[in-house]
């Protein structure tokens, strides 16, 4: 099933959480330092992008559809370039800001075309500021059509599991990219997207696919969630929900870099499902997506032509 670009441009998607600005510094490298043995990197250019939830909600304008991002940041020269470099996507934004906190920053140095080192940059933000996003959410709500959180683990969904009851009240599709060992602050949402790594943490491993649907559908039904999405890198995908499960093929025709796919696959469910796509009719296409965005450099996007060409 496809959907036309003037569907999808009536997709409105409401991305909600931990916000980061990706820093690249990349260089060339000729020697090895004689203070250390590590390589000397010559910086010559310098490349600023979105990270995190930013990356997520950039991801649903590229294909075609429209974006919210509600986040929490600091005061400090990070969060001003990051919401420049937000709006400028045609996003729009609702920052809120706390002057003690610092805004995540990842720095990835690059030589050789490949990442030598990551220095990352960052505090846990005050309850306080959260709580005030929350009653900005609620007036947020009925402007859109999916809830999509993307949780870091930054601390900037401390309150999710009432923003889930005010979204399932206001009855909208509810997408969560999880992130700990636990999932219980999830409840009720429409679906949940853990990776292998994070569904082991939380239901342990699993000797066969007969005994990871057991699980897998044990842990959707205690949580109480419509679905629930396992993305398997080389394996593909398995959606769990209330039919059974269904399992699509990886699509990647050449990995380059992995960083980001996860936000790239949400953000097509999100978009898709927003226009009014079933969440099984989605699934291939954001796999696809996924696909697409593991063959470039970096945190990166997919356009509508790119995927549905």
């Amino acid at each position: 099933m496809n959907i036309s670009l003037e569907n999808l441009n009536r997709s409105r998607v409401l991305v909600v959480g931990d916000v980061m600005l990706d820093r690249y510094w990349y260089g060339a490298v000729d020697r090895i330092s004689p203070e250390a043995p590590v390589p000397v990197v010559r910086v010559t250019h310098e490349e600023e992008r979105n990270g995190g939830a930013a990356n997520v909600a950039y991801n649903v304008v590229t294909l075609g559809a429209q974006a919210s991002l509600l986040t929490v940041v600091g005061d400090d020269e990070a969060s001003h370039k990051l919401e420049a470099l937000v709006a400028g996507t045609g996003i729009q934004t609702f920052f809120g800001r706390d002057p003690e906190l610092k805004t995540t920053v990842k720095l990835r140095v690059i030589g050789r075309q490949q990442q030598l080192l990551r220095m990352d940059f960052e505090n846990t933000p005050k309850t306080e500021v959260l709580a005030s996003q929350t009653a900005r959410f609620s007036a947020l709500l009925p402007e859109h059509d999916a809830i999509l959180f993307s949780d870091y683990g930054k601390g900037g969904l401390a309150h999710v599991s009432d923003m889930i009851a005010g979204a399932r009240a206001a009855k909208k599709t509810i997408l969560i990219d999880p992130k700990g060992s636990n999932f219980s602050r999830y409840k009720n949402a429409s679906v949940i997207t853990p990776n292998r790594a994070e569904l082991q943490l939380v239901i342990g491993g699993w000797a066969d696919e007969e005994e990871l649907q057991v699980k897998a559908q044990n842990l959707r039904e205690q949580l109480g969630l419509d679905a629930l999405l396992l993305t398997r890198s080389e394996e593909g995908m398995t959606l769990f929900d209330d039919q059974g499960q269904l399992t699509v093929s990886a699509h990647a025709l050449e990995v380059f870099d992995v960083t980001g796919a996860g936000d790239t696959v949400i953000a097509t469910l999100a978009a898709l499902v927003g226009a009014g796509m079933s969440m099984r009719d989605a699934l291939p296409w954001a796999n696809k997506a996924g696909g697409i965005v593991v063959g470039k450099f970096g945190t990166a996007t997919v356009s509508y032509e790119e995927l549905f060409s």
